[in-house]
């Protein structure tokens, strides 16, 4: 429409607005996402209802649904089991491990964000070695150094590696989060007096709970989950955890499948239901570190 238009009619001329087009490629790409989601969902579905049904059940219609629902199985696996002992001591090596993540890591990545000191890079540099670095390429000098301190076959065993194996991810993604952070939050703290543990306590551990919750997530299912030094180190069985203790258990009970499956189903679905209500904090904890 020309300007004299514009004049004769008092208003702009207004512009349609069309729907972008849907883009063969972006269906193909949700549909290969969903293929995906369901192919690696559904081992956990096809465990969970087989662990209602006995071997007969399970070997004549293995892809069947249960007749009925009952959760007499589950406590006999439970009872013979001892998957309440082996859980307990999983709670405790990975409620210590990981708590003692978050405050290693949170104190490093503030240090590393907040302060230059010689030999910075240097530590950065060391620790990034952690994220690289296989447990195999040091478990003889770990597994000395464990027998020197007497600790092999105590929680200790455990938990020191842990929190080891934890620490540099979770203190790089920690210090990009401190780097996103106004400079001058910390500056207005200053000099209102306040010093760098209040700064430390009362600005960043605040601003930083979407990436301590995501720090909290990873080094819980990694820490629940590890098997390789639980079964080197820990050979008390009243200390093993559910990785090794579900390996005795199966050993024993290799021809019960129900019996296998419900303990199975008993220690992974806690798991998925905590990552499915922490999510959205997963998400943010990964997205928000990224962008200003």
């Amino acid at each position: 429409m020309s300007t004299s238009a514009v004049r004769r009619t008092g208003r702009a001329p207004s512009r349609r607005r069309t729907r972008p087009a849907t883009r063969p490629a972006g269906v193909l790409v949700a549909i290969a996402l969903v293929v995906i989601a369901l192919i690696c969902f559904f081992p956990l579905v096809w465990m969970v209802w087989s662990s209602f049904k006995d071997n007969a059940a399970i070997f004549r219609t293995p892809f069947a649904l249960p007749t009925s629902i009952d959760f007499s199985q589950w406590v006999r696996a439970w009872e013979v089991g001892n998957i309440g002992r082996y859980a307990l001591n999983s709670v405790i090596t990975t409620g210590t491990s990981v708590l003692a993540i978050l405050v290693i890591s949170s104190a490093a990545a503030y240090a590393f964000s907040r302060f230059r000191f010689a030999g910075r890079g240097l530590l950065l540099g060391i620790i990034s070695l952690g994220l690289i670095l296989p447990v195999q390429s040091y478990f003889i000098a770990q597994s000395t150094m464990f027998r020197d301190l007497l600790i092999t076959d105590t929680r200790f065993a455990l938990i020191i590696p842990y929190t080891a194996m934890g620490l540099p991810l979770a203190t790089f993604l920690l210090k990009v989060f401190l780097d996103d952070l106004p400079p001058e939050l910390f500056e207005a703290a200053r000099i209102d007096g306040a010093g760098e543990f209040r700064m430390f306590r009362m600005i960043a551990l605040p601003l930083l709970r979407p990436g301590l919750a995501t720090v909290a997530i990873f080094s819980a299912l990694n820490t629940w989950n590890e098997f390789l030094l639980a079964l080197l180190y820990i050979q008390d069985d009243a200390l093993k955890t559910i990785p090794t203790g579900l390996l005795a258990f199966s050993s024993r009970y290799v021809t019960d499948y129900g019996l296998l499956f419900s303990a199975l189903s008993m220690v992974t679905l806690p798991l998925v239901v905590i990552y499915i209500v922490f999510n959205r904090q997963v998400t943010e904890g990964i997205t928000a570190g990224s962008l200003k």
